[in-house]
């Protein structure tokens, strides 16, 4: 009876499905980072970045999981949902976050040059904004910075 216990409702559990969505971005030549939304303990929605094969730079996993969930829950308005996604949402995607009212948003590597969670600067709990996200920061963290750090790496490696 030693065996440990998996909770599907853990954030390590739901992180690792943001992990596989990022690892099918590598796979596509996409920056890998992947997301899902769930709500009351079930995936709506996953993505992973899809910029240069949709051609649009707002293609990012974050605002295609958010597409995707406001299609599941018939509305806009994602107030019981949660985003879990490899890296710290850029400022386009946290004004998204925002507006679609997320209650919370779970990220693995932090960005300090372009998070907009708390490392660069924090639009998900802007005191004048409409609405605030509960964060939770590093989950999964090694793994989610190892896949972005690896890819950037074989680019850099590509070029030479």
């Amino acid at each position: 009876m030693d065996e440990p216990i998996i909770d599907l409702h853990s954030d390590d559990f739901f992180m690792r499905e943001a992990l596989r969505q990022a690892a099918r971005a590598r796979e596509a030549g996409e920056v890998p980072v992947g997301a899902v939304i769930v709500r009351e303990g079930s995936i709506v929605a996953r993505a992973f970045n899809q910029v240069e094969l949709l051609k649009d730079a707002t293609a990012h996993a974050e605002m295609l999981a958010l597409t995707q969930a406001q299609e599941a829950a018939g509305d806009w308005r994602l107030t019981d949902c949660t985003l879990y996604v490899t890296k710290e949402p850029c400022p386009m995607c946290a004004g998204a976050i925002v507006h679609t009212r997320l209650a919370r948003v779970v990220f693995g590597a932090g960005d300090p040059k372009a998070g907009a969670a708390g490392s660069a600067l924090n639009l998900l709990q802007f005191p004048t904004l409409n609405h605030r996200c509960e964060i939770t920061r590093g989950v999964r963290e090694p793994e989610c910075r190892a896949l972005l750090q690896n890819f950037f790496a074989g680019r850099r490696n590509a070029l030479k």
